[in-house]
């Protein structure tokens, strides 16, 4: 359902905006591909069919590497790069898949799930819970600790609302606001745990300079921000809600 909400042409999303210039060939998991110098390696990747798993990255957004969601492994480098940040090099070879790189993109969706609805999990048809389906993630190790599942909901505008106990603070909204609309309507407020998204001088949307283009809502990847339409009666906060 996510993908049909994107429009996404045969519903890939690149991960990184594509790039014009000469041709550059590399291979991902053993298969050859070519793409422009300037593309990414996610890019790359979906291109050859091998898919990286991500949650900041889209196609219609320049890259951000925060969610480190889709590391890979490039021979002969150190590390586990970001793919959405990482450059295609002419003759590269890019592995997507190992037991050291699942293991550490089921610790990342762990940590996420620590502070997310419990009872938003099943279910779920946002980008987010796709990734949880793919990497095989249902619960996280962690106990119940200090957590943003308290935080009021953001009914203020008519169109769509915004539920911060869902928001991974990923800044996809931020950056579409900024790179899309041109609005700069909002902004990532705090550090740290503190971090959260704002809108306007940390106002309700409704009261900000948000004009309601839903270019936030379009690309957020877990219902954080989501249309009212697709709720039928009150929207109620997954922690409230009477069985």
């Amino acid at each position: 359902m996510w993908a049909e909400l994107r429009d996404l042409r045969d519903g890939v999303d690149l991960g990184t905006p594509p790039r014009d210039g000469p041709d550059v060939t590399l291979t991902i998991d053993g298969v050859s591909v070519t793409v422009p110098v300037g593309s990414s390696v996610m890019l790359a990747a979906a291109r050859a069919g091998h898919a990286v798993p991500k949650l900041c990255a889209s196609d219609t957004l320049e890259p951000f590497g925060s969610c480190r969601v889709c590391l890979v492994e490039v021979e002969g480098r150190k590390g586990f790069p970001a793919s959405c940040t990482t450059l295609v090099e002419e003759g590269m070879a890019v592995r997507t898949e190992s037991e050291k790189l699942a293991a550490l993109r089921r610790g990342v969706m762990e940590l996420y799930l620590s502070d997310f609805p419990a009872e938003d999990i099943p279910g779920g048809w946002s980008e987010f819970h796709e990734t949880l389906q793919r990497l095989g993630v249902t619960s996280h190790p962690y106990g119940t600790g200090e957590n943003h599942q308290a935080s009021p909901v953001d009914e203020s505008n008519p169109y769509f609302l915004f539920d911060p106990a869902k928001c991974i603070v990923c800044s996809r909204c931020v950056r579409a606001c900024e790179e899309i609309q041109g609005t700069f309507a909002l902004t990532i407020d705090g550090r740290g745990f503190e971090s959260k998204v704002a809108a306007g001088q940390d106002q309700p949307f409704f009261d900000s300079e948000c004009v309601s283009c839903g270019a936030c809502v379009q690309t957020c990847p877990t219902q954080a921000l989501v249309e009212k339409s697709l709720f039928e009666g009150e929207y109620r906060h997954a922690q409230s809600t009477e069985a």
